[in-house]
């Protein structure tokens, strides 16, 4: 039995994120100003990282590898949309929808446990300083950034192969800006309770499980935190955790009230609403929020920018 000769569906109508078409210039220059902010931003984070020494450590190899995945996240999600505004057309064959979830589930999972990592190794950094060079060793660090690469494509092919045995017969109108599991299960008319089981499973240990490991992680390093003597040290400190914990905030909070809450509480706005914190806003405020206090890192880009300027001069 062959599944995709199953359904009759052969393309569907991505409906946007607004319905009237006088409001399509508006939202085509705001989220194209948004994605070029977060392309410059995230390509500059990783080629300002690659290029100074100083900064090859595994604090900036974690964010270099969160630039890339938040670049690749806002990729997949906001070129097409912006296609569609400007071309108004709204249908995307149902290889390339299968093909966007794919890599929006797979760069969603890496999004979501590089932060849960990220957090784990400041905990290490301020809790245990001593033996953080011992414990964040090269080996356990490329363990901490590969495993979820890996992770994340078995998960995400799970889901591609589960939504591939739905048939997809009638309505064909996607209530969305891009392919997502949960408006594509409600066009199905057959039995979707495994991959309703399956998206709870998943988000569950990639939502749920990561979000503890940060609160753990944020709770302990702020206990630390006041145990330092100098109140200058303390405030600066808070602020710059205060900072994380709101991007922590925005993106697991509205990633568990898309795939978590009960869906009788759960409507087409306020999921697309939500995608565009994660999918937008998150990978775009991501490379202010873990540069703009940053001593260092802000020295690299500066460096960087000043041999642009040089070489092209």
């Amino acid at each position: 039995m062959e599944p995709r000769n199953q359904t009759s569906a052969s393309e569907f109508i991505l409906l946007g994120l607004s319905e009237n078409p006088e409001q399509d210039t508006l939202l085509f220059a705001l989220f194209l100003c948004m994605y070029v902010v977060t392309v410059v931003g995230n390509l500059l984070i990783i080629l300002a990282i690659s290029s100074d020494s100083h900064l090859h450590t595994p604090m900036y190899f974690f964010l270099a590898n969160l630039s890339l995945v938040d670049f690749c996240l806002a990729t997949n999600t906001v070129p097409k949309m912006l296609v569609n505004i400007q071309i108004r057309s709204k249908s995307i064959s149902y290889p390339s929808c299968l093909t966007q979830m794919y890599f929006f589930h797979f760069f969603g999972i890496m999004d979501s446990v590089l932060i849960a990592v990220m957090a784990y190794d400041r905990f290490v950094a301020i809790c245990h300083p001593l033996h953080y060079t011992t414990i964040m060793s090269p080996r356990f660090c490329g363990l901490l950034a590969g495993g979820p690469w890996v992770f994340s494509y078995f998960i995400s092919l799970t889901h591609i192969l589960l939504m591939v045995c739905l048939v997809f017969c009638g309505n064909n109108k996607i209530p969305h800006y891009f392919c997502d599991l949960t408006p594509l299960l409600r066009l199905s008319c057959t039995d979707t309770s495994v991959n309703k089981i399956f998206v709870l499973i998943v988000a569950g240990m990639v939502i749920t499980v990561p979000f503890i490991c940060i609160l753990a992680s944020y709770a302990r390093i702020i206990v630390a935190i006041m145990k330092v003597p100098s109140a200058g040290g303390r405030k600066k400190a808070f602020s710059t955790c205060s900072s994380h914990l709101s991007v922590v905030a925005l993106f697991y909070g509205t990633t568990i009230g898309v795939y978590l809450c009960p869906s009788s509480v759960r409507t087409a706005v306020k999921e697309k609403a939500s995608a565009v914190m994660y999918t937008v806003v998150t990978p775009m405020l991501n490379p202010f929020i873990y540069s703009l206090r940053n001593r260092d890192l802000k020295g690299a880009l500066r460096k960087l920018v000043n041999r642009k300027i040089t070489s092209s001069s």
